[in-house]
């Protein structure tokens, strides 16, 4: 139970019968209806920023499985060579997706994510791909210990990558092309 709805329950019930004479439309009633309200409603918003960091979470999970256990700094080629790897992470399901759909079949709702999220990633690309700095060693030694938390990202360095190798410092969180 949510820490506020607690809170309420609790002051409640040190009142004198007040949980066995609550009637519907008492004051404490009205309380613990709000104070579950206020929970749903942070749980909703909690869970729905969670969905939306998700794939920043799995990006950078990537990154941190990519790296090597000597932990150098990545050249800026080997950068390009991660993020293009990590783009075509799901090819190999679409392409076998693909061959077992029968001929004139429309594809699977999930062969069309994949496909979407692979289009997403390579215009991303195109334009700045969000990621950490794998060419400063504090950073590569910071991502090796990451322990996989949102909030544990925010003293490592990002950039912006693009195709053609470009890099541009960024921000965390990642909000649009900064």
């Amino acid at each position: 139970m949510p820490k506020s709805m607690h809170k309420v329950q609790k002051h409640i019930s040190k009142k004198k019968g007040a949980l066995e004479a609550m009637h519907e439309n008492s004051r404490d009633a009205k309380l613990l209806r709000r104070a579950g309200a206020r929970d749903d409603r942070v749980a909703r918003v909690s869970a729905s920023m969670a969905r939306g960091r998700q794939s920043y979470v799995d990006r950078i999970n990537f990154f941190q499985e990519a790296i090597p256990e000597g932990a150098t700094p990545f050249s800026d080629k080997d950068l390009v060579d991660s993020v293009t790897r990590f783009i075509n992470r799901s090819v190999p399901e679409i392409e076998q997706e693909q061959s077992e759909r029968r001929k004139g079949r429309p594809p699977s709702k999930r062969e069309e994510a994949l496909v979407q999220r692979t289009e997403v990633e390579d215009k991303e690309f195109k334009t700045g791909f969000w990621m950490p700095d794998l060419t400063q060693e504090g950073v590569v030694l910071a991502l090796s210990k990451w322990n996989g938390n949102w909030s544990g990202l925010s003293t490592m360095k990002f950039i912006r990558l693009t195709k053609d190798g470009e890099k541009q410092a960024s921000t965390f969180p990642p909000k649009g092309l900064s």
